[in-house]
């Protein structure tokens, strides 16, 4: 059986996500570099991996599937006892399991909109040799804001986002965020004493640092 490969950009938020899982597993995979500056997700032979046109793709012997969040579900499941539990500690506990899933939907739906914005407009534009709108950057701010104001809340509760372990909640949030932290957004988190607390532990894990590299 062929090993696990993953298809995409180190530099993306979302081929991020599948590399943290990897690493938090101990996982041998190969990262097959696609050149999105060059537009290489959006034709053939990347189309047929992923018909939308976004990295990463991802393979795992005879299964191809694409969707970040997906494929660290499968990482997670699939490679349960290796590594890094990244699932709640008892997986029979279905109240956990469902305020995990229920945690990984609010980093999809509420801080991850206004948080790649706000990383698109300081980092990835400049990238690309674009300017970045003060405008936007002051508006997703103030989304942002009220978002970790409401985590805020939650980490004064629990020390992760979906209870007292390390799970793929958490993991979800860290690509965005360490591109953030390298621009005057990081003091949405800084100024929020758990909000900070939390960051510097996420990111501060070994499989973090892993991807930074």
């Amino acid at each position: 059986m062929a090993g696990i490969k993953v298809l995409g950009h180190a530099a993306s938020t979302s081929t991020r996500k599948v590399l943290l899982a990897l690493y938090e597993k101990n996982l041998d995979f190969e990262l097959v570099h696609v050149d999105i500056l060059a537009g290489e997700h959006k034709k053939e032979p990347f189309l047929s991996r992923n018909p939308f046109g976004k990295v990463p793709a991802f393979e795992d012997g005879d299964l191809k599937m694409f969707e970040s969040r997906a494929i660290t579900q499968y990482i997670a499941h699939r490679y349960a006892d290796q590594g890094t539990n990244l699932l709640p500690a008892d997986p029979k506990n279905f109240v956990a399991y469902a305020t995990m899933t229920n945690g990984m939907e609010v980093e999809a739906h509420q801080f991850d909109p206004p948080a790649s914005k706000l990383a698109w407009e300081q980092v990835f534009k400049l990238m690309y040799g674009l300017t970045t709108d003060e405008a936007v950057v002051a508006e997703e701010e103030a989304k942002l804001a009220k978002v970790l104001d409401i985590y805020e809340g939650r980490l004064s509760a629990f020390k992760y986002c979906a209870g007292d372990t390390f799970t793929l909640t958490d993991l979800h949030h860290i690509p965005v965020i360490q591109y953030l932290l390298q621009t005057p957004s990081k003091k949405l988190f800084s100024e929020r004493p758990r909000i900070n607390e939390w960051v510097a532990d996420i990111t501060s894990r070994p499989a973090s640092q892993k991807v930074l590299q």
